[in-house]
């Protein structure tokens, strides 16, 4: 049974107070009491005091960040990746995959009744209120009831845990794809706690932590599956409106993560009414040469955890 969706309002937020070094409070799913993972998690991480990379430069000019400016890759219906909220009255249906031998086998609480995402990728993500498991679906189709998927992926919300090495997921980067997800119940709250999933078109044929999985092509010059990038420090947010610094803040605490390969610096969010042309219009007005690649190596905890700590190779925000 269904039970939730994304609510669309028109309030207009005040920009965020300060984050503090400690991780903060994971805000929930709406309509659920479930965090998108908890508040140690690589997607929460704080990278505003984090060093250059080394190859920011490189893997700025392999995305051609010198001409290029962002550009929002969602907004109303039907642009954008949309989920769905469920309980567990829902039923669940085995999923014949393209990719088993890297999907996780289910079931799926999967059927008519969820979005699938438009356009060639197809994606369909769930999340069970009640077990707090996330769901997520490459190219979905319900097939007349003989549900057919690309690549499945589930992850425990609660759960700081990754996926297997070299597996993919609904991403190519092995990634789950909705905590990088820019949703309008965020920017209403003026508070987005996490990194923002984008898309490169040349990645390189190896990934980074928090990522699992390469899609890419021989060129060291691309930046690999799971590099990150912050919106530099000083880049001026004052002539933007207060829901796109909404975004933009979280664009220099949290950054940007690569996690597929797309057209260069679309960064992506969920479907939803509650988008406007005159916002996504001035997100359009950040340039991606305003962004940096930040080392995050010395942030890890395990390299089969999504879990990071603060320390001396890993400066936390000031």
């Amino acid at each position: 049974m269904l039970i939730g969706a994304l609510a669309a309002s028109t309030a207009v937020p005040m920009q965020a107070a300060a984050v503090p070094a400690v991780p903060m409070p994971v805000a929930p799913v709406p309509t659920t009491t479930c965090e998108v993972f908890p508040a140690d998690n690589v997607w929460h991480m704080d990278v505003s005091a984090l060093p250059k990379h080394p190859k920011s430069k490189v893997w700025k000019r392999a995305s051609h960040a010198g001409s290029t400016d962002l550009h929002p890759d969602f907004g109303p219906p039907p642009y954008g990746i949309p989920y769905d909220v469920v309980d567990a009255a829902h039923p669940d249906v085995s999923i014949d995959f393209s990719y088993a031998g890297e999907s996780d086998p289910g079931p799926y609480p999967f059927g008519p009744d969820i979005e699938v995402e438009g356009g060639s990728d197809r994606h369909a993500l769930m999340v069970d209120a009640d077990t707090c498991m996330l769901y997520e679906l490459y190219d979905a189709r319900w097939n007349g009831g003989e549900p057919r998927a690309g690549s499945g992926a589930i992850f425990e919300l609660a759960s700081n845990g990754l996926r297997p090495a070299g597996w993919t997921g609904a991403d190519a980067a092995g990634l789950p794809i909705f905590p990088g997800l820019v949703r309008w119940d965020e920017v209403q709250a003026g508070v987005i706690d996490h990194a923002i999933r984008f898309t490169v078109a040349c990645t390189s044929r190896r990934y980074v932590w928090p990522a699992r999985h390469q899609a890419g092509v021989a060129d060291h010059r691309c930046p690999p599956m799971g590099a990150r990038f912050r919106l530099k420090a000083g880049f001026d947010t004052s002539r933007f409106g207060p829901n796109a610094r909404v975004v933009l803040l979280a664009m220099q605490r949290y950054g940007l993560i690569v996690a597929d390969n797309g057209s260069d610096w679309y960064f992506q969010g969920t479907v939803d009414d509650g988008w406007t042309n005159g916002l996504l219009d001035q997100l359009k007005q950040v340039p991606a040469k305003a962004f940096v690649a930040v080392d995050a190596r010395g942030c890890r905890v395990a390299s089969d955890s999504a879990a990071f700590d603060y320390g001396a190779d890993c400066p936390a925000p000031g």
